[in-house]
């Protein structure tokens, strides 16, 4: 795997703060954008995917954990928002041609435990790592990899906050 073109730490107190964040992620989309979410039970990888189905138009309140059902699919956004949640998978998880059109498609992908896929999920992608703190304290590292995540990054951490 390539390094990241860019990185950066976004500190959040709150899920209204997490939330903010993949709002700002949602709006600033354009398509085809693969957001690999990595972190511990709890810290907030759900979140940030309202948020980020917040940010594409889309109804953040039926966004949940899609753990039992692997992938959902949310539409009624500007984007198509696939939801995957890989955690019943043990790693390495070999082939993923299953999830092809969701990872790779044109709406915007975000993968909870992504890191069941790396290295093989392709050079192009943005890496979330959510890190709980005290409350709900959150430290997200953001790395984007390939010229499109880090334009999106870019974007992202140069968007005005959504007003509350």
């Amino acid at each position: 795997m390539t390094p990241a073109v860019l990185v950066d730490t976004v500190a959040t107190a709150s899920s209204a703060e997490t939330e903010a964040l993949g709002a700002r992620l949602g709006q600033t989309a354009r398509g085809g954008e693969l957001l690999g979410l990595v972190g511990d039970l709890g810290a907030g990888k759900t979140c940030l995917v309202r948020g980020l189905a917040a940010g594409l138009g889309a109804d953040a309140d039926a966004v949940h954990s899609p753990t039992f059902v692997i992938a959902t699919e949310y539409a009624g956004g500007r984007l198509r928002l696939h939801h995957v949640d890989l955690y019943r998978f043990d790693p390495p998880i070999g082939d993923v041609q299953f999830l092809r059109e969701a990872l790779y498609g044109p709406g915007v992908a975000a993968v909870e435990w992504f890191d069941r896929l790396l290295p093989d999920v392709g050079e192009e992608f943005l890496l979330a790592t959510l890190r709980a703190g005290r409350g709900d304290n959150r430290t997200i590292r953001l790395e984007a990899y390939g010229n499109h995540h880090a334009a999106w990054l870019r974007a992202t951490l140069g968007a005005a906050p959504p007003h509350e």
